[in-house]
């Protein structure tokens, strides 16, 4: 399977005026669009969708209403380019997929590679994936049948099973003639490198496309042959994947079975996917947002952020509820009623920056072996000097504000503690989760921002108690 030719930027005419400029759709062009669908003017709307590149036609898409995007895809049908489709939001290809017909769909799998094939039919009911499936080719089939037998986000559905391989005893001409002969449907339609395999089909190695091209004729393949610094497993993780590329700057990579067979290749541009995709959920997790596209219905909106939120309704009580073990001396000093806040805001954000610098690390595997001890010093200390600043700082304007030195110790003494605990718990909340196995970006936020509330409010409150009363 290989990707359709790209746009043909010449049938444009040199008068028209630019319709995508630093990767933005024009606001004339999407009027033009929505005119044209209104009309039921398909000629306009499938030149307009060949002449952008897939990206900007799957952008120029959503910027549709619903109704209109709808019939925008009833219009083009088995025109609509497949690679459109797989850079639409999940949300919008799973409308668009569920717009085309089953015909449009098979046409669409015979112009992607088979990672992404595999991709847009995974998001298919399973009896129309089915149906599907028995109308493509055997070779098509059997491609995407092993891609979706792997897990979501594991190294063998981002696979694609076309690769250039060659036998350890070629020669440089041997390959190159190779790849001019087959058929170009045998052939990726991009790689970087060509792989090295026994007779057995284990991998020996890879030779760069650039180190072939440099390379003469007669040249043993073996001689330049070079070691392929990580071997890609099928089960494993997207993110470990991409961590492999970014780590040993790699632009391909080889996947092989548990006898070290070669059995694909995964390339550059599915990892800034993966890249892209994993970062964007760690931000929406950590705000406990699950999806925020634009296209994104109200109730869905709901639905997804609904449980969070109620369970910072529940901490929210327990919080209140520490702070209700201190009416007493709230009553006598309303003064600590106006200053509360500010202890638990400055603390919970100081929290925050200590998570976020944690998830982060995780993600980057900055946070393995001893490094765990020196950032968990580096965030106490961190967090112990900010407070002195950020405490001292509070309490003498709480010494001017109320003029009263015993308030002005109590604000400063119990920020300078909870600051200090804001940075441990910052840390050591998501190094924990990690631990038993969780996501610590999903589980972290609520932990962390409950106990810094509820250690705030009993330090600062308890203080005042011990001081005042």
């Amino acid at each position: 399977m290989n990707d359709a030719p790209g746009p043909d930027k010449t049938a444009a005419s040199a008068s028209e005026p630019e319709t995508v400029e630093d990767g933005v759709i024009a606001p004339a062009l999407i009027a033009q669009f929505v005119g044209a669908i209104g009309d039921g003017n398909k000629f306009f709307l499938q030149r307009t969708i060949k002449e952008l590149y897939p990206a900007d036609a799957a952008d120029l898409l959503e910027h549709l209403t619903p109704e209109a995007f709808r019939k925008a895809i009833h219009l083009l049908g088995k025109d609509l380019p497949a690679e459109a489709v797989a850079e639409l939001s999940d949300s919008a290809r799973l409308e668009a997929l569920h717009e085309l017909t089953d015909t449009a769909i098979v046409a669409m799998t015979g112009h992607l590679d088979s990672d992404d094939a595999s991709f847009l039919l995974n998001d298919l009911e399973e009896d129309r994936r089915a149906r599907i499936l028995s109308r493509v080719s055997a070779t098509d089939r059997a491609a995407i049948e092993s891609s979706l037998s792997f897990d979501d986000e594991s190294a063998g559905r981002l696979m694609q099973r076309d690769f250039v391989a060659a036998p350890v005893f070629w020669t440089v001409g041997q390959a190159i003639d190779h790849m001019r002969t087959v058929a170009a449907d045998d052939l990726p339609d991009t790689f970087f490198e060509i792989y090295i395999v026994d007779p057995a089909f284990r991998l020996q190695g890879s030779v760069p496309v650039s180190t072939l091209l440099r390379a003469a004729r007669e040249t043993p393949l073996k001689e330049i042959m070079k070691d392929i610094p990580v071997l890609v497993r099928p089960e494993m993780d997207q993110e470990e994947v991409a961590y492999l590329f970014r780590q040993y700057n790699l632009a391909s990579a080889p996947v092989v079975d548990e006898a070290g067979r070669l059995t694909g290749m995964i390339t550059i541009d599915d990892v800034v996917d993966v890249i892209q995709e994993e970062a964007e959920e760690d931000i929406l997790a950590l705000s406990g947002v699950s999806e925020a596209g634009v296209n994104q219905s109200v109730f869905s909106a709901v639905r997804a952020r609904i449980p969070w939120l109620a369970v910072n309704l529940a901490t929210a009580f327990i919080a209140a509820t520490v702070v209700s073990l201190f009416s007493s001396v709230l009553n006598e000093f309303v003064a600590l009623a106006f200053l509360m806040p500010v202890v638990a805001g400055l603390s919970g954000n100081a929290g925050s920056q200590a998570l976020a610098v944690a998830v982060r690390a995780i993600a980057e595997r900055d946070l393995e072996g001893p490094l765990v001890a020196r950032a968990i010093r580096r965030e106490a200390l961190t967090a112990l000097l900010n407070g002195l600043i950020i405490a001292w700082s509070a309490a003498l304007v709480v010494m001017i504000w109320f003029q009263n030195p015993m308030i002005s110790l109590i604000i400063g003494l119990s920020m300078t503690f909870t600051f200090t605990w804001a940075g441990l718990i910052g840390i050591l909340a998501p190094l924990t989760l990690k631990r038993f196995g969780a996501d610590p970006a999903v589980a972290s936020s609520v932990f962390v921002l409950t106990s810094i509330d509820m250690m705030s409010f009993f330090v600062f409150l308890g203080l005042a108690t011990l001081l005042l009363l």
